[in-house]
């Protein structure tokens, strides 16, 4: 017997029994690689009458496939199975101010497919359309069937906020909290997708692929066009009550008292450490002409005092953002992400050796491994927890949803946190690959 949700008893059926062999062996395969039967059923402890007809099955719904041979040393050579990763596929799209990326991967975590657009929209409506066009264009492209794309996640500024169907405090594109916007991209996609905060998908993917693997928590800082912070603790992904935990550019910044803005405070930490704030010190510093926080680094990196000043002044600032999110969160590690993230090597020594002036809590500070692909490699990785279950699950009739024989399983960093919903919802998880190419140097979000 086995209780339903509501406490009842409920039989529990040989269809219910198979179904769990059968996850259990796919999921095995997915972990640990190709194996025999034989091999299988010594891991799992199932009969091999039942790896056999499991395996049958899951080979009729295009789930698994031969992948070659064994030959031991002594006995028969024994046939290898192995996951067939184009059984589904998974969309990931990131939406940032100048840039919208997109990429589609197998079930295997492979990006197959990718496709980074510059943002030239003047209008929300034409950024959520430009999104659209570019996923589906990705997708037309691609030899990927298109009914087999079955889930999206969306990365986007700001926090989504499910009842009222809108993206609040996406200071960094204007007309973002439109209600309508996020619906209209479903629409035009076709297919489930969730939203996500950008930054938060980047802690996932750091986490997964990058140096945040292992953490106990883990702090993902994203500088660019705006500040934003994700929270990986143990494994998941720690969104608040309301899924604004880490939106860190709304805390004050000292000294500053310009009057408030109807989407949050302005003269806060964001307005004191994003990119623009580079360029306005640099500026001050005797810095002409026109300039982008790259440039700022780039002549920093040759020598070019103004700029060196600048940048040294951006590692302090973000010295008493870490500061600030130690004193609360305590994390063994901060990962500097985002655009301006990409200039750590100029940033990290300053960063460090303020810390130490400014509080005795002094996590380990580092460059994020991912570049600009964090974003989109979370995105993908969350969007393909859901594909999976999809792919099982529609490989027959089901009697409910299929149960995971070892319950939701804690993230590793092979298999990282599911995206939660504003509305606390957990999306399912699972790992993208690391096959996506790098973006276009110099890019913002």
């Amino acid at each position: 017997m086995t209780s339903s949700d509501d406490g009842s008893e409920q039989p529990w059926r040989p269809q219910r029994q198979r179904s769990a062999n059968e996850r259990l062996l796919w999921d095995r395969l997915r972990s640990a690689g190709a194996a025999s039967r034989a091999q299988l059923a010594r891991e799992t402890g199932l009969s091999k009458p039942t790896v056999s007809s499991a395996l049958a099955t899951l080979e009729q719904a295009g789930l698994v496939r031969e992948a070659g041979t064994h030959a031991p040393e002594r006995g028969r050579a024994a046939v290898l199975y192995a996951p067939d990763p184009t059984a589904g596929y998974a969309l990931g799209i990131d939406i940032g101010r100048s840039w919208v990326r997109v990429a589609l991967a197998d079930l295997d975590g492979t990006v197959v497919a990718r496709s980074d657009v510059r943002n030239r929209a003047r209008t929300a409506n034409a950024v959520a359309d430009l999104a659209v066009a570019a996923a589906r264009g990705l997708v037309a492209d691609s030899a990927v069937a298109a009914h087999k794309v079955t889930r999206a996640v969306i990365g986007t500024p700001g926090v989504y906020d499910e009842d009222e169907r809108r993206v609040r405090h996406a200071r960094q594109l204007p007309g973002w909290g439109r209600p309508g916007l996020i619906d209209r991209i479903r629409d035009g996609l076709g297919l489930p997708a969730a939203v996500q905060n950008d930054a938060n998908l980047a802690a996932l993917g750091e986490y997964a692929y990058g140096v945040g693997a292992g953490s106990r928590l883990f702090v993902y800082v994203m500088i660019g066009t705006g500040l934003g912070m994700g929270i990986v603790s143990e494994g998941r992904l720690f969104t608040g009550a309301h899924g604004g935990a880490g939106e860190i550019g709304f805390l004050p910044w000292p000294g500053r008292r310009e009057p408030a803005r109807p989407d949050g405070p302005a003269g806060g930490m964001e307005d004191a450490v994003c990119a623009e704030a580079v360029v306005r010190a640099a500026r001050a510093h005797g810095m002409t002409g026109p300039l982008t926080a790259k440039d700022v680094f780039d002549a920093a990196r040759a020598g070019h005092t103004a700029a060196a000043r600048a940048v040294e002044q951006e590692g302090e600032r973000l010295a008493h953002t870490v500061a600030a999110v130690t004193a609360v969160l305590d994390p063994d590690l901060v990962v500097l992400g985002g655009g301006i993230g990409r200039g750590a090597d100029l940033l990290l020594r300053t960063v460090r050796r303020s810390l130490r002036t400014l509080t005795p809590l002094r996590p380990k500070v580092a460059a994020g491994a991912l570049g600009e692909d964090a974003v989109l490699l979370g995105a993908v990785a969350t969007a393909l927890g859901a594909a999976r279950d999809l792919a099982f699950e529609g490989r027959r009739p089901q009697e409910g949803p299929a149960a995971r024989p070892d319950g939701a399983p804690r993230v590793s960093a092979a298999e990282p946190a599911g995206a939660v919903r504003a509305g606390g919802r957990q999306e399912p998880e699972g790992p993208a690959g690391p096959g996506a190419a790098g973006t276009p140097a110099g890019s913002a979000r």
